[in-house]
């Protein structure tokens, strides 16, 4: 017997005596090597804010300059002055008292505290108040130059001697640093030496009291594993390792008796595997069937239908919640009786029935009603002896709905699969729910479309009528007057503002097919160019550089319009015989110009946007719509260009800027 088998106690009591002593003699040493790291991790963020202290110095010297120099920056300079002023007084008290959490601190040691004072005081008494008082003095209006440079050499003389305190007190904090880092490497040193010597004996301790039973122990179990279940280890030992070799043993004939049932086990777990893949299946199928376009009624037949041949289901309901009159409606169903009337083959009431306890409950809920309704009417499910499953379809916790399987026997659901159907009620609730949306945004886009076909009559046509209504109520009185030639001149214009009701007519139609057929800028002004060309005659060319990018289609339309008017009013007013328009973009805004060569006007003389020029109205209005800026040039014999730059994002002034030009001064 080995002179560690005498000590007494077990061989845990052993082992763990051991393993406390150098625990404790490793918890002294560590804790102080982390005590005197955490006092250098302190100093060395000392130094690093005592070092910021000289740039933040430097920094507040250097605003002052350029706030001396550029009078056009100087409040936005003196702004940030205050703002160092503010940092550095913070940094300077932050560095003094210390932040445990950093951690920052000062070393105790008097040579880096009296620097550290003497820094202070500097501070106080003499660089703050410098740095405020040329703060004032930029502030006042009129300064005299020999003032500020004047004022400019204090404060850098000021800096000249304040900085090397400064440095001086990192020079300290170094200083300090250094003797405990060489403590630290000391105390480290020899930590590693009571490491080896405790490594050593812990190396002779484990081979005698554990690495020969653990070899024994190896031996066993390595023939455990070639299927040889007659091993046995020696049971001689009075200390844990005679314990564990009456376990190997225990162990050893319970492994007999296992064996002999181990393929029944796997036979069993390939089969849960099976099904687990079979439901992985399902569940794949009904994600890709939410995912398809289609209509409810498909959707939840593929749905349920997949889930019913999951859990082996006879037949399954779906229906609709209507919260407002606390009824449930009959949506889709299968493998049901729908010709045999019963009392909830359309609308269920909440209170009736398992399915309305469903809802009611925000659960799933399962059995059979046993007797019949308060009204006497006989529950389906209990006529024909089906065991019902129901199950909320909710998003969001909002019950829309439920589905229902039925059994024609009992089926207790296990624990996971009802974790499955739940999860495909919520797929089924969130793939319906969409559907909805789809169709509310399908009647959302009709409204709009028929509110955008209003507005444009009402700025196109409306005005033209209120026009001619204008000129009927002139014509009238020009012939109750006898006024003939009066009454000629009305009735041509007349005849003109129909024609021209006709023309607008025309373009809006166009427009609308636009809307339609292009989803492409260049190709929707190229369509618009052709059709120009067609009815006018009048040569124009399109030019499409750069990049022009993905516009909304509500964009295009916008700025189709605004092209249109323009080339309207060229056929209308313009009497050219040539039009360039332009299409350019990069990556900050695309501009499109329209130039034509005819008799042009006088810009100076535009009148007021909201005076009866109502085509020039409403393309700046289009333009602000969309967030463009429009422009307008014009001179008399030289032509016309009006011009449409759109951000590509907005900018914080681009709703002003199209404000202004939306409605430019007289």
């Amino acid at each position: 017997m080995s002179l560690l088998q005498r000590i007494p106690g077990s061989l845990t009591q052993k082992i763990e005596g051991i393993l406390a002593f150098f625990f404790l003699v490793a918890l002294v040493l560590i804790g102080y090597a982390l005590f005197v790291g955490h006092q250098l991790e302190g100093g060395a963020a000392a130094i690093n804010e005592a070092g910021l202290q000289r740039m933040r110095t430097y920094r507040i010297a250097y605003l002052l300059e350029q706030a001396a120099n550029d009078p056009t920056r100087r409040s936005r300079l003196l702004v940030e002055v205050d703002h160092a002023l503010d940092e550095y007084q913070k940094a300077l008290q932050l560095l003094s008292e210390g932040d445990p959490k950093r951690p920052l601190f000062l070393p105790a040691e008097g040579p880096v505290r009296a620097q550290m004072m003497r820094v202070e005081q500097m501070w106080s008494n003499e660089m703050a108040p410098r740095f405020r008082a040329m703060v004032e003095k930029l502030q006042t209006p009129f300064l005299e130059p020999q003032i500020l440079r004047g004022s400019l050499t204090q404060i850098d003389e000021a800096v000249r001697r304040y900085v090397p305190e400064v440095h001086r007190l990192v020079s300290e904090i170094e200083t300090w640093n250094a003797k405990h880092t060489l403590m630290l490497w000391w105390l480290l040193n020899g930590f590693l030496a009571a490491a080896f010597l405790g490594t050593l004996f812990l190396l002779y301790f484990f081979r005698h009291l554990v690495s020969r039973p653990l070899s024994t122990l190896h031996r066993g179990i390595e023939r455990m594993s070639s299927a040889d279940f007659a091993v046995r280890l020696p049971e001689d030992r009075r200390d844990e390792f005679g314990a564990v070799a009456h376990g190997f043993n225990r162990m050893a004939d319970e492994l007999k008796s296992l064996y002999a049932t181990l393929e029944a086990r796997v036979a069993e777990k390939t089969q849960a595997l099976e099904s687990r893949a079979k439901e992985l299946s399902v569940l794949y199928e009904i994600a890709a069937a939410t995912a398809e376009p289609g209509d409810i009624d498909k959707l939840v037949r593929t749905v349920l239908g997949k889930t019913a041949t999951l859990v082996d289901a006879q037949g399954w309901m779906v229906r609709f919640n209507r919260p407002h009159d606390r009824t449930l409606n009959l949506i889709a169903s299968d493998g049901l009786l729908i010709n045999d009337k019963f009392h909830c083959a359309t609308a269920l009431n909440w209170e009736e029935c398992l399915c309305g306890r469903a809802v009611t409950l925000n659960t799933s809920v399962s059995g059979c009603p046993t007797q019949p309704m308060d009204d006497g009417q006989i529950p389906y499910c209990l006529r024909h002896r089906y065991f019902v499953v129901a199950i909320p379809m909710r998003v969001k916790q909002k019950v829309i709905g439920l589905f229902s399987l039925l059994f024609t026997r009992e089926r207790v659901l296990e624990e996971n699969e009802m974790r499955l159907l739940e999860a495909i009620g919520h797929h089924l609730a969130v793939a319906v729910e969409n559907l909805l949306l789809a169709e509310r945004e399908k009647e959302l886009a009709i409204s709009e479309e028929r509110n955008l076909l209003a507005q444009e009559l009402h700025d196109s046509i409306a005005q033209t009528l209120a026009y001619l209504n204008l000129q009927a109520q002139m014509l009238a009185q020009s012939l109750d007057e006898g006024n003939f030639e009066q009454a000629r001149n009305d009735l041509a214009l007349i005849r003109e503002g129909i024609q021209e009701s006709y023309d607008t007519v025309r373009e809006l139609l166009v427009s609308f097919r636009i809307r339609v057929e292009h989803r492409d800028l260049c190709d929707a002004l190229k369509a618009t160019v052709d059709r120009f060309v067609g009815q006018t005659g009048i040569e124009t060319k399109l030019e499409c550089e750069g990049v022009i990018g993905h516009l909304p289609a509500s964009t295009i339309l916008q700025l189709l319009h605004i092209v249109q008017e323009a080339l309207s009013n060229v056929r209308k007013h313009a009497q050219a015989s040539r039009v360039t328009i332009t299409c350019a973009g990069n990556t900050r805004e695309l501009q499109i110009t329209v130039q034509d060569n005819g008799v042009g006007f006088d810009a100076a003389q535009l009148p007021d946007p909201e005076s009866d020029h109502i085509g020039l109205r409403i393309m700046r209005e289009r333009a602000h719509r969309i967030g463009a800026r429009f422009s307008l040039q014009s001179t008399p014999n030289r032509g016309t260009t009006i011009t449409l730059s759109l951000p590509r994002s907005p900018q914080p002034s681009d709703e002003h800027t199209a404000t202004t030009l939306a409605h430019p001064a007289d």
